[in-house]
């Protein structure tokens, strides 16, 4: 398995900033410390202090200056490096009272983030590495902040959508309950019509309350894998089985192009429900008595499995968005055709921990799901 490295944050800038402020700084120590001893060191000090040594010792001059010469002059070396040193440390302490302005800027940009400030973060060109993160961050964050407000204004949406659509077929409902109950003598046929109506406007309704709690789940749940060796053909047999009733409403069927012994490494409950999404989209919105075709394989150390079905052409720019949140490809506000808008964001997030993929192309009146899971994961 292959590590990412992570690519090192180019601070040259910086870098030669501090580096040519050190040299200066260890230029003037030098400097100071030479033009002090030429101008002072040699002259009045050297005579304070056979000054301060005649009368603190009781010496004469000429005893003075040579203790002198015994304690400096011998070990000029020594006083002229711990000179350079101190002369260093206390100059390189001035001038790092630029250094913190770096540091201000860099909260100053933190702030920024942090308030939602929409315009361009700007910082020294030293930290030009920095900046170009922060901005990248920006960018992040606006951008997830955008996705978020458009899938909650999606779910919103729809919520008003199915909770006015609610209330026709629950109105459908009361109405010919109503009838029923009033009129005991209706004939058997039109009760049993009634009944029928009821029934289908009943199930209509269970439907939409399911889609209610469709979202919720969404919002609420955490998807935890546990894995095993799945069947895949079997997998698709069974549920193309289950999907027999909507594909024969509109005279679909399904062609399996699919090796009996293939077997694929996941979730079955969850992969089960993703190609249940896929398969349920594609009875929606295919073409009258055209075939499903079902294919899958091993594609070096993948699998690819294909769903493909004749149906309208879905523009680019909505192929694009079909995996996101609440997106519906009927924008219409009858909820008759069309679900909640969840099952492929839900079908992608469960292909994605899998660590698996999944794409849709469509053109020439062809829209083809294609899901790629790893051998093993």
């Amino acid at each position: 398995m292959k590590i990412k490295r992570k690519k090192k944050a180019d601070y040259s800038l910086l870098k030669g900033k501090i580096f040519r402020q050190t040299i200066l700084v260890m230029m003037a120590s030098v400097l100071s410390i030479w033009v002090f001893y030429l101008l002072f060191w040699q002259g009045r000090v050297s005579e304070w202090f056979v000054v301060i040594f005649q009368r603190l010792l009781h010496m004469d001059y000429w005893r003075a200056v040579a203790l002198y010469d015994a304690i400096f002059r011998d070990h000029l070396e020594f006083f002229l490096l711990f000179g350079i040193i101190l002369f260093f440390f206390v100059i390189f302490r001035v001038f790092l009272n630029w250094f913190p302005k770096y540091l201000d800027q860099i909260n100053r940009g933190i702030d920024e983030l942090i308030e939602e400030n929409h315009e361009e973060i700007v910082l020294s060109p030293e930290l030009g590495v920095t900046e170009k993160r922060l901005n990248e961050v920006r960018r992040t964050l606006e951008k997830r902040g955008l996705e978020a407000q458009l899938a909650e204004q999606r779910k919103n949406d729809l919520v008003m959508y199915l909770a006015h659509d609610i209330k026709t077929p629950l109105t459908s409902i009361i109405g010919y309950l109503s009838l029923l109950d009033e009129i005991s003598d209706m004939p058997e046929e039109q009760r049993m019509k009634y009944v029928h109506i009821t029934l289908d406007k009943a199930y209509r309704l269970e439907k939409m309350i399911n889609e209610f709690f469709e979202i919720t789940r969404y919002n609420l749940q955490h998807i935890y894998l546990e894995k095993e060796a799945i069947d895949l053909y079997y997998m698709l047999v069974q549920l193309t089985d289950e999907l027999l009733p909507i594909l024969s409403k509109n005279g679909n069927t399904t062609v399996l192009h699919v090796d009996e012994n293939l077997t694929i490494y996941g979730d079955p409950e969850k992969l089960a429900r993703v190609f249940n999404n896929i398969l349920k989209n594609a009875a929606a919105y295919s073409y009258p008595g055209s075939e499903i075709l079902i294919s899958a394989g091993q594609v070096e150390e993948q699998i690819k499995i294909s769903f493909k079905n004749k149906g309208k052409t879905i523009p680019r720019e909505k192929l694009m968005s079909i995996f996101e949140k609440f997106y519906r490809l009927d924008e219409a506000r009858t909820t008759n055709s069309g679900g909640t808008g969840l099952g492929l964001a839900i079908a992608k997030e469960i292909v994605s921990l899998h660590g698996g993929a999944i794409t849709a192309e469509s053109e020439h009146d062809t829209v083809e799901f294609i899901v790629t899971l790893p051998m093993e994961y």
